[in-house]
């Protein structure tokens, strides 16, 4: 079985200066819960998830020492400010750039063995110039699997 047998073509990507707010309403109307970022010439830089986003966004606690015991404070107005703050943010400032991709004509078991040891939920297709082809997620392998195995079950 092959990646190309399987992937997404249709693929949803972003550029290294789109900003946080414009990233997020990305995911809401596609749901999606990540996407590729790509030069003009769509090669491959980086990978944003949604988590990625989350951990962004997530407020830095303050952390109070005396003598007698430490607090962790994470007040709502700290998650209102960063979130404030973040919104005009890149993507580049998130994107992943250590990351795992699979050609169109490599085996699926390249995919499956990315995804059980790194916990992806998206790796994207490129083809020998860096440029993106496709995503696979593991839903899609899932599927993939479960149509292959039900076909063969019945024949």
């Amino acid at each position: 079985m092959k990646i190309n047998e399987f992937m997404i073509t249709d693929v949803i990507s972003v550029h290294e200066e789109t900003k946080i707010k414009q990233l997020l309403q990305i995911l809401v109307n596609n749901k999606i819960g990540g996407f590729p970022v790509v030069d003009e010439t769509d090669r491959l830089k980086g990978m944003i998830s949604d988590g990625d986003i989350i951990r962004h966004l997530q407020p830095k606690g303050r952390t109070i020492y005396d003598m007698f015991s430490l607090v962790i404070v994470n007040e709502h107005e700290d998650f209102q400010n960063k979130i404030t703050s973040c919104v005009d943010h890149q993507a580049k400032d998130i994107m992943k750039k250590n990351i795992y991709a699979v050609h169109p004509d490599d085996d699926v078991e390249k995919a499956i063995s990315i995804f059980s040891n790194h916990h992806f939920k998206k790796i994207p297709v490129i083809n020998e110039d860096k440029q993106v082809m496709g995503v696979v997620s593991r839903g899609d392998i899932i599927r993939f699997i479960s149509t292959k195995i039900i076909a063969e079950s019945t024949d």
